[in-house]
Parts: C-alpha cells; structure tokens; sequence
C-alpha cells in the first residue's frame, strides 16, 4: 500500500493555487516537489504502478511541467533522476502562466530510498560521498551531461534541484557548470557534509574555540603545503577555481537536528565570525581547502576539491522543531508553509 506522503492530493502543496514565481517560498516548494515526483517515480518503477495507478505524475502536472526526459543509473536502471520543463497551460486565467522568473526546466535529483532494488546502489554512490570520489560515478557524469546539453540548447532560466545524495550530486554539477562560467540556479535540500558534528556542541564558546583553532590549522597546513614548489601550480589552479565560484550563489536548505546537513549552519556562519574577530584573510585561505586533501596533497597524491568548499551560498534554515532525524531530513518538510525557516546569504 502506498504511503500517503506520496499521494499529492494528501501531502502536497495545495495551497500553492496560484504559483508567484518570484516568491522564494513558492520557488523552494516547487523545487521540492519536483525532487519528490522523482522519488516516487522511482517507487512507481519497483511497484510496478503504471497509468492510471502511477502516483508521481501530479507532482509536477499540478505546475504545468512535463517530462522531457528521465535519468538513469546505467548500474541498476533505477531512475535517479529527471528534466522537467515547463509546459504553460493555453487558459490566461492560468496560475502557471510563464513569467520571466518562471523556470524553462528543471533537473531534479532523488536522494537515497531504502527500500527495493536500488538501495545497494544508493548505498554504494553515499559511500562514493564520503570518500569525496562521487565524481568518478556514472551517476554524476549522467547528470552533468543532462545539465550541459539542456543548457546548450540555449533554454533560459534552467533550475537544478536535488535532495541528499541527490542534492550533493545537484551540487558537483552546479560546481562544474560555474567553473566554467556558466551560473546555474540551484535548490539543495538537505545536502550532506561530511564533518564531525561540531554543530551539536550545546556550549557555543567551546564550538566557536573548536572551529577557530581548526581554521588556524588548515591554514597553516596549506602555507605549508603551498611552500613546496611541486604543489604550487595547483594551489595557484585551487584559488583560481574558488574564484570562479564566487558568483554562483546556490540555496542551501539545512535542519540543525539533521547531522547529515547541519554543519553548513556552522561553516558558513564561522566565516563571518572569523572576519568579526579580524582573521578573515585566515579563514579566506582555510575556507578553500579541507585537511584531508592538504594531507594527500602533502604525501604527493591528488586530491579531489571537496563538495562542500563554497565561497557564496544562500542558506535558509528550519528552525521549527523535529521529532526525530528522519523528520528532520526529509524533504517533505520544505514545501510546508507552516515552518519558521530563517534565510542568510553568504558571499565570498
């Protein structure tokens, strides 16, 4: 029996009766609900509904958007994702009638399911995650290649979304786009990042010690590891490419009780206490480099820039209250209207 969280008519947005394309809530829960529609397309696939039984297709329809084409993982087949573009309805007293800030597409990712024949695989790829080599997946090749011929056909106005995994494969995707001058607007939901949960520490002075030493060290090891001539070129392409990431201001939606996501609260919210405090040019330098990939630097082995090495980023926080992680994680929580969510941008 399916759940009700994937019945639309039960748990979607249905106040959304007139979408205002220029409203950052109307936006998040449009971009959440795409990721969702992917989510169950796939949970259509396993239990084999089709037609009329089908329960994604609302998910998007109730938008005015389409298919115009799935992603799948060339491992299990499993769809992991999908472009949806927008297909105004002909009735002017439409609510989706397209505007200059409505979407021409949108590139949404699902994150991990639990459930079926693609959770070894799902597994594997938040394996890929934390070993920071999620680059090397077919998966994120898919999707970057999806990305870059949308946006080639000279579509305008092309969103990327994702949740979880998925949010992190949107991420490396959106990365790859502005590096190559091209600024893609992207919905994280709950993206991960991998840290110890120094966001959790109750005592905020203690907290703010820890991530203060930690800048200290960081720096110093990239002076260091910058000092050896072998390493410079690639330094100087590490600071090059940061650079360029600075105009791409992708929007961050975080739990504080979700410990996969939490600690962006923190990284971002560190830099601009470490400019309070007069050391921003320490934190400027720690900001773009992670400890590991200083260490393998420093042995001779290349490293891959790490996902959640960002210079700008619009982070908007859920501070309702959660009854547990899974609550706390879930995407279904993001096109809510009755959450107490607290937005900052942060730019490099």
């Amino acid at each position: 029996m399916a759940s009700e969280r994937d019945v639309f008519e039960i748990s979607g947005p249905l106040h959304l009766t007139a979408v205002d394309w220029t409203d950052v809530d109307h936006r998040r829960a449009v971009a959440a609900c795409m990721v969702q529609g992917v989510y169950i397309m796939q949970r259509d696939r396993q239990e084999n509904r089709q037609g009329a039984d089908a329960l994604a297709p609302p998910w998007w329809q109730f938008f005015s958007f389409g298919i115009q084409s799935l992603l799948i993982d060339d491992a299990d087949s499993s769809i992991f994702g999908a472009i949806f573009r927008f297909n105004p309805k002909p009735d002017p007293s439409c609510s989706t009638l397209s505007t200059p800030s409505t979407p021409s597409h949108i590139i949404a990712f699902r994150g991990t399911v639990t459930k079926g024949d693609a959770f070894s695989r799902d597994l594997q790829l938040d394996l890929h995650f934390v070993k920071n080599v999620l680059h090397q997946s077919s998966r994120s090749e898919t999707a970057i290649q999806a990305v870059r011929s949308v946006v080639a056909s000279g579509s305008q106005n092309v969103w990327l979304t994702g949740h979880s995994l998925g949010a992190a494969i949107a991420l490396l995707t959106g990365k790859t786009m502005a590096k190559n001058g091209v600024y893609v607007e992207s919905h994280l939901f709950n993206p991960p990042y991998v840290s110890p949960p120094i966001e959790n520490i109750k005592n905020k002075k203690v907290k703010h010690g820890i991530r203060i030493a930690s800048s200290f060290v960081t720096a110093g090891l990239a002076v260091a590891v910058k000092a050896k001539k072998a390493h410079q070129q690639r330094s100087i392409a590490l600071e090059n490419s940061f650079s360029k990431l600075a105009s791409w201001v992708p929007c961050l939606y975080v739990n504080p009780r979700d410990h996969i996501c939490s600690e962006y609260i923190g990284y971002f919210q560190h830099r601009r206490k470490m400019e309070g405090i007069g050391a921003g040019g320490v934190e400027r330098l720690a900001a773009q480099h992670s400890v590991v990939g200083l260490f393998m630097d420093a042995i001779g082995k290349e490293s891959h820039e790490p996902l959640h090495l960002l210079p700008s980023a619009n982070v908007t926080v859920n501070l309702s209250p959660a009854s547990d992680l899974k609550e706390a994680h879930g995407v279904h929580q993001w096109w809510r209207c009755d959450q107490q969510l607290e937005s900052r941008t942060y730019r490099s």
